[in-house]
This record gives structure tokens, C-alpha cells and sequence, in this order.
């Protein structure tokens, strides 16, 4: 990546793109005829609920649309969204003549850079949408490829495991302005919680960003290489609504079934630290040895294994 001089960084632009977005209510809004709004190409948000979507057109209905959308000019009567998609879906499968709108001048830069400040303030933001988001926000800053901005991520992080180390100073003190801005987590907590959520298998991320999963039991889930059983299980933490502790659980029992399977016919010698350890996590589950029927047995098993170490 080209390293680029203090000079070259415009931390303001997002700043003011930040103040655009949240200012943007107080604005006397107006009305525009929906067939002049048009969608750009690209959008932050990929992923729609169908449910909360029907629930918000039943809201526009009932109360029109509260919060006016922010577009800008592009040429002649025509507007290009900037922030409030899910607002435009809502009122075009209504039928709606009209919506309230904030206009405002903004270049390129700044029109992405609202889009994607007002995708990361909403409130039912899913833990993929708002990685993404992030990333983005970040390339657009720096001015390069959201790949470009992993790397530097990551050899920040390297820098800050090594004291006294300097990898570009400038663009680093850019991220920690941005992830400072949005208020939501610290670009170390980013990088070591958030950005591995990216490598996850499609269909983990897909249950993510519907809302089907927690992040942390799709990450166990993607532990599983076999893409077979990660499907399978996936399916029944998201229908049998799974805890944590159930999905590591079934987990280890696959774990231990595939260990068992590889060590037909070898040294079944090699078997034994996965049978202990599967003996020592049914022990704690069940705790038999609280039956005082069984104590005697227990011992006297302990103390032939304790010989045998």
C-alpha cells in the first residue's frame, strides 16, 4: 500500500459526513415525487427482514413515513438516494405518490460516506452488516481497497503486540479516529472480534445476517471442517435453537466419532487421549460419583488409571 503523507488525509470528510447524518433531522424536509428518486448502484445494506419490512409499511400507513429520507441532486429533477432505503422499499410497494426528503449537496465521497455512517447507526444492525460496514467506511477514508485496509489492520495489530515497532503512523491514527467516531468498539476489539467474522463459510454468514444465529456460535460451528456436518449442525442450532454449550457439546461427540472412525484398525493406542478426554466431559455432566452405589466402583477405577500413569 502507498504511504501517504498527513497532508493527503482528510479526516474531516468523514467527520462532516457524521454531523450531515445526525443533523439531518433537525433540516426542514420536503416532498418529492417517488419516480424521481433513483437507487445508486451500489448500497451498504444487502440484507432486508421481509417481516420488519411488512411491520414498517404498516407503521407508514398508520403514521407516513417520520424520518425523511436524504438525497442529492444529480441532474435535472432526478435525486439519488443517499440514506433510507428500507424507508423507499416501503413506500414503493405501497404505491405512495410522494415521500418527505432532506436534500443536500454531496459529492461522491460524501454521499457514500453518509450512506454508510446511516447504516451503521441503525439500531437492528446485524453483527455481518455492521463488519462490512466498518471495512467500507474505513476504504472510502483511507482511499483504498477494503483488502488494502485488512492489511494494515492486521499489521497493527502485529505493531501493538510488538512495542516500539512503527507501521504507518498517519493511516493508523485515521482508523482509530473513525472506530473512535462511531462510538462502537476500539479497532482492536475490531480486528480481533469483528474482522474474522468475514472468513466465515457463506451460509454462517447468511444465518448471521438474517438474524438466525449468534456470532459466536456460528464461529464454533465454522471450527467444524467437514462442510457436511457444519450444514447439519447449523440447521439444528438455528431449528432446535441450540445454546453455546449444546453446540460444542455435539461438536466434540463428532470430533470424537471421526478420531474413533480413523483409528479402526491402527494403534489404538493413539485413540486414548480423546476417549479420556470424552470420559472426563461425560463425567462432570452427569457426575455418577455422587451415587454412593458407585463411589466404590469410582475409586477403585481412579486408583488402577493413577498406576498405570
Amino acid at each position: 500500500m502507498k504511504k501517504k503523507t498527513s497532508s493527503e488525509f482528510q479526516f474531516g470528510s468523514v467527520l462532516n459526513a457524521f454531523v450531515s447524518q445526525t443533523e439531518n433531522k433537525a433540516e426542514d424536509s420536503s416532498l418529492l415525487p417517488l419516480t424521481s428518486i433513483v437507487v445508486p448502484k451500489s448500497q451498504p445494506r444487502r440484507y432486508f427482514d421481509l417481516q420488519k419490512l411488512e411491520r414498517l409499511k404498516t407503521s407508514i400507513k398508520q403514521y407516513g413515513i417520520l424520518e425523511p429520507l436524504i438525497v442529492r441532486p444529480v441532474e435535472g429533477n432526478v435525486y439519488e438516494l443517499v440514506a433510507g432505503e428500507r424507508r423507499l422499499r416501503a413506500a414503493t410497494e405501497l404505491k405512495l405518490q410522494e415521500v418527505p426528503v432532506v436534500i443536500r449537496e454531496l459529492n461522491d465521497k460524501e454521499a457514500i460516506q453518509v450512506a454508510l455512517i446511516e447504516n451503521l447507526q441503525r439500531e437492528d444492525l446485524n453483527p455481518v452488516e455492521e463488519t462490512r460496514g466498518i471495512l467500507n467506511l474505513l476504504s472510502v477514508e483511507l482511499g483504498v481497497s477494503s483488502e488494502q485496509v485488512k492489511s494494515l489492520l492486521t499489521q497493527m495489530k502485529h505493531a501493538s503486540d510488538k512495542p516500539g515497532h512503527n507501521v504507518m503512523p498517519t493511516e493508523a491514527n485515521v482508523v482509530e479516529q473513525v472506530l473512535a467516531l462511531l462510538g462502537r468498539m476500539t479497532w482492536e476489539s475490531y480486528v480481533k472480534n469483528r474482522l474474522p467474522l468475514l472468513n466465515l463459510p457463506e451460509e454462517l454468514l447468511r444465518a448471521l445476517e438474517e438474524g438466525l444465529l449468534e456470532y459466536t456460535k456460528a464461529k464454533a460451528i465454522a471450527g467444524l471442517k467437514d462442510e457436511k456436518h457444519q450444514k447439519s449442525l447449523l440447521k439444528q442450532a438455528v431449528e432446535q435453537n441450540l445454546s453455546l454449550s449444546q453446540i460444542k457439546e455435539r461438536i466434540s461427540e463428532l470430533k470424537s466419532t471421526q478420531v474413533k472412525r480413523k483409528g479402526s484398525g491402527t494403534d489404538k493406542s493413539a485413540l486414548y487421549p480423546q476417549r479420556l478426554k470424552d470420559i472426563y466431559i461425560k463425567a462432570k455432566k452427569v457426575k455418577s460419583w455422587d451415587d454412593p452405589d458407585k463411589q466404590k466402583e469410582f475409586e477403585e477405577l481412579l486408583e488402577r488409571i493413577e498406576k498405570l500413569l
